[in-house]
């Protein structure tokens, strides 16, 4: 079992709770709709009722002349579309003489109360001649005259195609001992996220505005925001208070944003909205409807010979993230395992439904299940054990993927191996009484973005330290806790670096007034580039301190010469901080002979000391201001193929699932008594928040794997609710073990790496093999619904019974 070392740390690795819980289960943590502004107008968005119509005429006048209403929006007061991606910035703010999905707002009114607004809404006169609409994504492959996108000048509503093979994918079949096929269908589902959508926004007297909403990426918003609104961005703050989840569907910029803002700079008035739980689902972003055919070859002696698979992503009217789902449904197979002959084709197709984009596991998740029960089909074919043989095929440290993806850190093989051995696999696997079975399956995913969606030069991300006179420090970070901790990661990262207790460090984040650039929170980016970012801070901080206790005790400072550049291209973090340079590297060593600990500054080589006030207190007087900054930069790397950006990351974590289920053959339901988890996350900076981490991620695929999904019919959304739309709950959460799984990564912050996305995807699979294992039937369809357990198993026992 490898176990973290104890590299005598005082902060990090230690389980410490997040620095924002006790307000949250005090009930004092701000969410958006929290915030008191003076007298703010109410709004509320009038939404089509159809998915596919034209809009023939739009009557505002009563609603504007009933009492209280202050103003009416229209999609004629836009002129300017927007989105995540730069390449797709396809949706209005309103709805604009066409509606593309059903919930798409078609106007907004502001009033002096929710009830006056509400009567407005049904006072605007909207004609709409409804039209043809495309509800399938195979249907929407097919030509057709009227695409909902004919600015994109195609004869279909394919959005994006993306093709990529590697290697002699002929061969590779041809080498395998056997080949298995599936097709495979995943429903879309939602983010259910507790707090839903809200924006607030304040208008000063010279016309700027503060926006407080519920977002992922301010710096995005930020942007777009002064794009639609056609302002400049200094006119424009974006404040994230508190955040009640996010999972990637609070991750693009929203038109509630650009109404609730449209509104403020218009009236001059502050303005206040809020979702209900039914707009939550028809704005939805969740993960895309999936049609997906894989085919593998497999080998006793070589493992995968080679993987194909052809894909349809349903993704709704709009953009979004849809442009990087598609490359993600492909590429991310290129982990845990090394796959020589790969190819995939994936399409993204516009329908008249809520538009998909990113969540949780973005991309990797629908092609990760089918993949792993594939896989788990050869070995059964070829009567080879499904955990050992994932054991022996595991990517080794130090290697290059197909397509050129860098694997620095490994350390699932140790953590696999505990696994099998905690749940007495070998005794298990086969060999339990029909009805109980036991399943395994594998993970990986990326550790943040190489590359940045807006094409620029801007670090990956940057944050600044400042020190006050009484010696508290300040880290400011545009970074964005969404409920994952990354507030206390970037005060860890500053607390270790300069010897101070954790309570001495304050946190303010995701406010782009006052913060330096951060990207946001999605692709599980913000432990290893904003911890990066916030430890060179700290290490720039360290040697102004330093040099001040040095002038304190009347000694000469330490050298800081410059590192050789790196030679090794796999590891290229734990050098000398480079200070000549903007970037310091990644996870510089900061040893510089002096000890920062207990309130002191102390040489070890003249066991001579300062109080860490006082070296404070000395380096104030060289410009009167303690203020550094650090950033982060993703090594140069990838291939040179058209597409080779996707998924290349500076490193990737890996998972493996061992789950145990009863499957009661009566009622088809499907219990998961167990899960074992082995995560490799590099050092786990925070074992407690990584272990919430791994909770949370069972949870949510345990809702993907049994019962949730989104239902459509012709385009309407028939389960907007809660009470419809059916998440586990504490109840369905089975006994978890958590396998410790450590790994060196040089170049994460103090060896980090994501623990927040990557745990989802193998849990859903090691699920449908422990099913196989149990009953004997293979699943191919999510959710795996007690129906679709009973209709397996009676076409099983027919097969069963024609042999």
């Amino acid at each position: 079992m490898a176990k973290a070392p104890d590299f005598g740390y005082k902060i990090i690795g230690k389980p410490v709770p997040l620095i924002d819980s006790r307000a949250k289960v005090m009930g004092q943590a701000l969410y958006t709709d929290d915030i008191r502004l003076h007298n703010p107008l109410i709004i509320k968005i009038l939404r089509s009722p159809h998915p596919s119509a034209n809009i023939i005429s739009l009557d505002t006048n009563d609603a504007l002349n009933l009492d209280g209403v202050k103003g009416v929006l229209t999609g004629a007061d836009f002129k300017n579309t927007f989105g995540v991606l730069t390449i797709s910035k396809d949706e209005p703010a309103i709805a604009r003489d066409v509606v593309r999905y059903e919930g798409e707002p078609v106007a907004a009114v502001a009033a002096e109360t929710e009830d006056i607004a509400i009567k407005a809404l049904a006072l605007i006169k909207v004609e709409y001649e409804l039209t043809e609409g495309v509800y399938d994504s195979k249907k929407a492959l097919k030509p057709t005259e009227h695409p909902l996108h004919p600015e994109l000048g195609k004869e279909n509503n394919l959005h994006k195609n993306v093709v990529q093979e590697f290697g002699d994918m002929e061969r590779g079949f041809a080498d395998a001992d056997v080949v298995v096929e599936k097709r495979f269908r995943f429903a879309s589902i939602n983010h259910a996220f507790t707090e839903p959508h809200a924006t607030q926004v304040e208008i000063d007297n010279q016309g700027n505005i503060t926006v407080y909403s519920a977002t992922q990426v301010p710096h995005y918003l930020h942007m777009a925001m002064a794009e639609v609104l056609e302002i400049p961005q200094h006119n424009i703050r974006i404040v994230k208070p508190h955040l009640g989840g996010g999972f990637g569907g609070k991750s693009d910029p929203f038109p509630h944003e650009m109404i609730a803002a449209k509104f403020a700079l218009d009236l001059g008035r502050n303005t206040r909205l809020k979702f209900s739980r039914e707009e939550v689902f028809f704005s939805h972003h969740g993960r895309h409807q999936t049609d997906l055919t894989m085919k593998l070859g497999f080998s006793k002696d070589k493992g995968i010979t080679a993987l194909g698979l052809n894909t349809l992503i349903d993704g709704g009217a709009y953009g979004s993230f849809g442009i990087v789902t598609t490359y993600y449904n492909g590429v991310l197979l290129q982990g845990p395992y090394k796959v020589p002959n790969f190819r995939f084709h994936v399409d993204r197709l516009y329908t008249n439904k809520p538009m998909c984009g990113a969540m949780r596991g973005h991309g990797g998740v629908n092609p990760r299940f089918a993949s792993e029960v594939l896989l788990d089909m050869a070995c059964a074919e070829t009567g080879l054990d499904p955990a050992e043989t994932r054991l022996s095929m595991i990517h080794k440290e130090n290697t290059l993927t197909t397509n050129e993806y860098r694997v620095t850190s490994v350390g699932l093989r140790s953590g696999l191996t505990e696994a099998i051995k905690r749940t007495n696999w070998h005794e298990k696997h086969g060999k339990l009484p029909f009805g109980k079975g036991i399943g395994v399956a594998c993970g990986f995913f990326i550790s943040g973005s190489a590359l940045p969606i807006h094409w620029n030069k801007l670090p990956a991300s940057t944050v600044r330290i400042t020190i006050d006179h009484d010696a508290g420090v300040t880290v400011y970070s545009g970074a964005t806790d969404i409920g994952q901790g990354s507030d206390t990661m970037l005060a860890q990262m500053a607390a270790e670096v300069l010897g101070q207790p954790l309570e001495n460090i304050k946190v303010i984040s995701a406010d782009t007034r006052t913060t330096p650039v951060d990207l946001g929170s999605y692709s599980s980016r913000v432990t290893f580039m904003a911890g990066n970012a916030s430890r060179n801070a700290a290490i720039r901080m360290r040697r102004l301190l330093v040099e001040a206790a040095c002038e304190l005790l009347e000694m000469i400072p330490p050298n800081y010469d410059r590192p050789d550049k790196p030679d090794n291209f796999f590891r290229q973090g734990g050098r000398k901080p480079d200070f000549e340079q903007g970037f310091l590297g990644p996870n510089p060593d900061y040893a510089d002979g002096f000890i920062f600990e207990d309130g002191l500054i102390r040489s070890e080589k003249h066991n001579a000391s300062v109080t860490f006030l006082e070296a404070v207190e000395k380096a104030l007087e060289f410009e009167g201001i303690l203020q550094t900054s650090g950033t982060y930069r993703a090594p140069k790397m990838g291939g040179k193929f058209k597409g080779s950006g996707a998924g290349l990351s500076p490193s990737y974590s890996f998972t493996a699932f061992i789950v145990e289920v009863t499957v009661d053959p009566e009622t088809g339901f499907i219990k998961v008594d167990k899960a074992t988890c082995a995560h490799d996350c590099g050092m786990p900076l925070n074992p407690l928040a990584v272990n919430g981490q791994i909770e949370g991620c069972i949870h949510m695929g345990l809702g993907q794997a049994l019962m949730e999904e989104m239902v459509y019919d012709n385009g309407a959304t028939q389960n907007p609710s809660f009470l419809e739309y059916k998440i586990p709950s504490a109840f369905e959460q089975p006994e978890v073990d958590i396998v410790p799984c450590y790994s060196d990564d040089s170049e994460g912050p103090f060896g980090a790496k994501e623990a927040g996305e990557g745990i989802l995807a193998p849990i859903i699979p090691a699920i449908a093999n422990a099913v196989y294992d149990a009953v004997g039937i293979r699943l191919t369809q999510l959710p795996m619904r007690p129906d679709r357990v009973l209709s397996a198993l009676e076409r099983e026992k027919k097969r069963g019974e024609k042999s």
